[in-house]
C-alpha cells in the first residue's frame, strides 16, 4: 500500500512478501478500556523465515512518518497505547505510575459499568431470559504498577540517543546494583536556565574534570565564545592562586568565578536560632538590601508608569521590581559596612516572647569566615547579567521585561523539579537514566521557549524530538512556512557521559542498555505482566 520494500532482518534479502495473517492478536490497554490489534505475517523469499509485521526490526525500516502511526508500545504479552504513555511523561508531584493506575482503574470501571448497563437494558427490553451463569461479563483487571513503568521505559529507550543529543547542544535513591554508589549530583546551567550537563558522582565535587573537559570541547566545536562568569555554591575563591573550580575549567583562562549570593545569605541564615522567628523575614530582607541596589533609571521609569495609572500615591511591588528593574551589587567595601549595620541592628533583637533572633556565638563565627566572600559576590565589570525578553505598556510608558542571569536561581528551581523526574522513592540505574534524560529534555525545551520573546504564547508543545524533526523535514521539503518558529535543528551527540553513565564510569560498572531483544532486564518484567488469556 505504501510501496515500501522491506528487507529480511536475518539474511538481508531485499524482499519480504506477505504470508497471511499473524496468528496472535495483541490486547492493548487504552485510556477508556482495551482494544485488540492484529497484523500480518511477512516471509523472506530466500531464507523462508517469518516475521510479524509489528516487530521493531521491521517497523524501523519504515520512514519516521510511518513509524509514528504505530499506536502502541509492545511488551511481552500485553501492549500499551501511546495515549496512556503520554500521561506519564509530565514529571510532577504525585504523577506516578501508581497514581496513573488508580486513575485508569476509575475510568475503566465507569466505562465498564456504562457498557454493562446498556447491555443488560437491551437484554431486558428484548425479553432475553437470565442465564444460569449470569449476564454480566467480567471486568478485565489492569496490569500491576511495574508494568506501567516498563511500558514507559520501552517508549523512551528508542529515542534515548536523541535526548542526549538535545541535552548536549537530587539524588533520589538508586536501587539494585547501583544502590549506594551515588553521593552527589552536579548540574551546570546557562544564562537561559537550561541545563547543559547533569552528572552523578561518587563523592561531592570529585571527578568533575571529565565533565568540564566535555563542556569546554562542546563550546569549542560549536564555535561559541566561552562563558565569562560562573556562579557556584562552594569552592569559589582561594587565598593563594586559582580556586579549585578555576583549575577544573583551566582552558577557559578568562573565566570569572563568583559565589552565588543566595548561598551566601543562607550561610548567614544558619546564625539565627530559628527561621520561624518573627524577625527572620525582616532580617533576610535587610541583608539582601545590604548586598543589592536597584538601578535608579529603571526605578524612575517604573514610578512614572505607576503614577500615570495610580496617581501620586504609588506602591512598588516586589514582583514589579523583579520584572521591570535591574539590580546590581554595591561593592565589597559598601557591602561589608552595610552588613555590619544589619548585624548590629538585629544583634540584641527579640520577639514579643523574649526569644532572641541571633545566636551570637554562631553568627560571630559565620561573619568571621564569610567576610572574605564579599568580594566574591560582586558583579563582574562589563558583564551584562540581564536579558530583555519583552515589553509591556503601562500608563503610556513602555516597560522592559528583564530576565536575570545572575547566580544559580534557575538551577535551584531545577533541583526541585529534578527530584520529581524520578517517580516513587527508588529506581534502578537504567530507569533512573531514562527518567533523568527525559526530564532534562523537557526542562530545556521549556526554558528555550521562555527565552524567546512571545515564546510563552506558542500553542504547540511537543518534547518528542523524532516527531518534531520529522515534521520539520516534511515542511522543509514542501517549502511551506513552519508554525514551529522556535525550532532548533537536531545536532549530533557529543559522546559526553550524562547522569548515571558518568557515575558508573567512576565506579567501573556498565549501564545496561537494552532494546526489544533484551526486555527481560527491565526489572523481571515477565513476572510483572498479568497473564492474558
Amino acid at each position: 500500500m505504501w510501496g515500501v520494500k522491506l528487507a529480511c532482518p536475518d539474511c538481508n534479502h531485499d524482499r519480504l512478501t506477505g504470508g497471511g495473517l499473524y496468528k496472535t492478536v495483541r490486547r492493548v490497554l487504552n485510556v477508556r478500556g482495551w482494544y485488540f490489534m492484529g497484523t500480518e505475517c511477512l516471509e523472506c523469499l530466500k531464507c523462508h523465515r517469518k516475521y510479524s509485521a509489528w516487530e521493531e526490526n521491521i517497523r524501523k525500516q519504515l520512514h519516521i512518518s510511518k513509524q509514528l502511526m504505530f499506536p502502541a508500545v509492545l511488551t511481552y504479552k500485553l501492549a500499551c497505547d501511546k495515549a496512556v504513555i503520554s500521561l506519564m511523561r509530565t514529571r510532577s508531584l504525585g504523577n506516578s505510575a501508581t497514581q496513573l493506575r488508580q486513575v485508569l482503574m476509575e475510568i475503566h470501571s465507569e466505562e465498564w459499568l456504562a457498557r454493562c448497563t446498556g447491555y443488560l437494558s437491551i437484554l431486558t427490553q428484548l425479553g432475553v431470559p437470565v442465564n444460569e451463569g449470569g449476564d454480566v461479563p467480567p471486568m478485565r483487571p489492569l496490569p500491576r504498577v511495574p508494568w506501567f513503568l516498563t511500558a514507559y521505559v520501552m517508549d523512551v529507550l528508542p529515542r534515548l540517543e536523541d535526548n542526549k543529543a538535545r541535552l548536549t547542544q537530587l539524588t533520589k535513591k538508586l536501587a539494585g546494583e547501583a544502590a549506594g554508589t551515588a553521593a552527589w549530583v552536579t548540574n551546570v546551567g546557562n544564562e537561559h536556565g537550561q541545563v547543559l550537563m547533569s552528572v552523578l558522582t561518587a563523592a561531592e565535587g570529585e571527578g568533575l574534570s571529565a565533565m568540564a573537559d566535555g563542556l569546554v570541547r562542546r563550546y569549542k566545536d560549536a564555535g561559541k565564545p566561552p562563558p565569562v562568569v560562573l556562579y557556584i555554591d562552594h569552592d569559589c575563591c582561594s587565598i593563594t592562586g586559582k580556586s579549585k573550580i578555576q583549575r577544573t575549567f583551566g582552558q577557559w583562562d578568562r573565566l570569572v568565578v563568583r559565589l552565588d549570593v543566595w548561598h551566601l545569605m543562607h550561610r548567614f541564615a544558619r546564625g539565627v536560632n530559628t527561621n520561624a522567628h518573627l524577625l527572620y523575614g525582616p532580617f533576610m530582607a535587610r541583608l539582601a538590601s545590604a548586598i543589592f541596589e536597584w538601578d535608579p533609571e529603571d526605578i524612575e521609569r517604573l514610578k512614572r508608569a505607576k503614577q500615570a495609572v495610580e496617581g501620586v500615591r504609588i506602591t512598588l511591588k516586589a514582583k514589579e521590581l523583579e520584572q521591570h528593574c535591574r539590580c546590581r551589587t554595591r561593592g565589597a567595601e559598601m557591602t561589608e559596612s552595610l552588613v555590619q549595620e544589619v548585624l548590629d541592628h538585629f544583634w540584641e533583637a527579640k520577639d514579643t516572647m523574649g526569644n532572641p533572633l541571633i545566636n551570637q556565638e554562631r553568627m560571630t563565627e559565620i561573619w568571621r569566615t564569610q567576610r572574605r566572600h564579599l568580594r566574591c559576590i560582586q558583579d563582574p565589570p562589563g558583564v551584562a547579567l540581564y536579558t530583555k525578553t519583552g515589553e509591556v505598556k503601562k500608563g503610556g510608558v513602555t516597560l522592559p521585561v528583564f530576565r536575570c542571569a545572575r547566580g544559580s536561581t534557575s538551577l535551584e528551581s531545577f533541583h526541585l523539579q529534578q527530584c520529581r523526574f524520578i517517580p516513587g522513592t527508588s529506581a534502578n540505574a537504567l530507569h533512573f537514566q531514562v527518567y533523568l534524560l527525559e526530564g532534562l529534555t523537557r526542562w530545556n525545551e521549556d526554558r528555550a521557549r521562555a527565552a524567546v520573546v512571545g515564546g510563552g504564547r506558542d500553542q504547540m508543545r511537543s518534547y518528542n524530538a523524532r516527531v518534531v524533526d520529522a515534521f520539520q523535514e516534511v515542511v522543509r521539503a514542501r517549502q511551506i512556512p513552519s508554525p514551529l518558529y522556535n525550532y532548533t535543528a537536531p545536532g549530533n551527540y557529543t559522546g559526553e557521559l550524562i547522569g548515571v553513565e558518568y557515575l558508573q564510569a567512576q565506579t567501573g560498572t556498565v549501564l545496561k542498555s537494552y532494546l526489544r531483544g533484551d526486555e527481560e532486564d527491565v526489572g523481571d518484567w515477565q513476572d510483572q505482566v498479568m497473564d492474558d488469556e
